[in-house]
């Protein structure tokens, strides 16, 4: 895990999993502190977790639309292709967007029998489960990423029968290339429909995971600075 040592002069692993752990030990100690200097940015990330949510609330409404234009389709005697695809996409972006909200609304089955004794007991096992979780969590993310990066490197495409239009490839790529290669990238890119690459799809699964990680860390931190876990569950009645 050393793949940003010649940019950063760190081990990856250092900014994955020391550098979290650190802030997390910080907040233990430094309470008070901690607690100022962090609510802003716990804020600013409650915000980003709300606004996950709503993006997978969309690619819900998208299913549901997909499975509609099937079934005109299908009523009509009108080609579909790639719809099963299409809507497979979406239903995994839907999964990982909603995850570190659904986390914070505390929607995730997390086994509470053993955290009922006392105060003591319930935040240390609340602590240590949270620690275990993120350290799994990254290590998920990181390895998503990486299988977006293989994807690209080897080309690999879709054995369905979807397509994308290329512009929207490029458009996502814009996001790995310096600004200054944007301009030869638009003008090699034309209006066709490609097979979509595996990248693309894979996209959600990355940046739910990255965020998964996030949120577990963040719920780590606020753990240890306030005393009481941040996860709220709604109450259904």
């Amino acid at each position: 895990m050393r793949d940003w040592q010649p940019v950063l002069g760190l081990p990856l692993w250092v900014w994955l999993f020391v550098l979290p752990a650190a802030l997390a030990l910080f907040c233990l100690m430094r309470r008070d502190l901690a607690t100022r200097l962090l609510a802003p940015l716990w804020r600013l990330l409650d915000r980003i977790y709300y606004g996950a949510g709503v993006l997978a609330a969309c690619f819900m409404v998208l299913i549901l639309l997909i499975i509609v234009a099937q079934m005109i389709a299908r009523w009509s005697g009108v080609e579909f292709p790639g719809s099963t695809e299409y809507a497979g996409y979406a239903m995994a972006a839907t999964s990982f967007f909603a995850l570190a909200h659904a986390l914070t609304r505390g929607a995730h089955i997390r086994v509470s029998l053993l955290l009922s004794f006392n105060n003591f007991l319930r935040f240390w096992l609340d602590a240590f489960a949270m620690l275990i979780a993120a350290v799994t969590a990254t290590y998920f993310a990181r390895y998503a990423i990486k299988t977006n990066i293989l994807s690209k490197l080897l080309n690999d495409r879709t054995q369905g029968q979807d397509f994308v239009p290329e512009w929207l490839l490029t458009f996502f790529s814009m996001f790995a290339n310096a600004p200054s290669k944007w301009p030869d990238m638009w003008a090699a890119t034309s209006s066709k429909l490609v097979y979509t690459p595996m990248w693309l799809p894979q996209l959600p699964m990355s940046i739910g995971s990255v965020l998964l990680a996030i949120v577990l860390w963040d719920m780590l931190t606020r753990l240890l600075a306030t005393g009481e876990t941040a996860i709220k569950g709604e109450t259904v009645e």
